[in-house]
């Protein structure tokens, strides 16, 4: 699947961009994993491993981790790189939905 398929796979997509060495990334794991059982069937949510997944990470233009990226039917709407609140990244998401 390309990156565009995955972006437009459902009408509200949050990407992160992460790495596992990464301990801001490590800090949102759990946050993350939250918000996918708060979203279901509401939003997709894609995790992507700079480290194993370079070239989306330079066709997405990431040049930090963790970034979260929203898009609503393919288009990026939002985009943020660091550790943030879980309310607001929801709150976020729920902004497009």
């Amino acid at each position: 699947m390309t990156y565009h398929n995955i972006i437009t796979s459902h009408h509200v997509v949050l990407v992160e961009f992460y790495a596992t060495w990464c301990p801001h990334c490590q800090r949102m794991a759990p946050i993350v994993e939250e918000l996918k059982e708060l979203l279901t069937d509401r939003a997709a949510i894609q995790q992507f491993d700079i480290d194993q997944n370079e070239t989306i990470a330079d066709k997405a233009a990431v040049s930090s981790v963790p970034t979260f990226i929203i898009y609503r039917d393919g288009e990026e709407m939002w985009r943020r790189s660091g550790e943030i609140d879980g309310e607001v990244l929801l709150e976020k998401v729920e902004k497009y939905i």
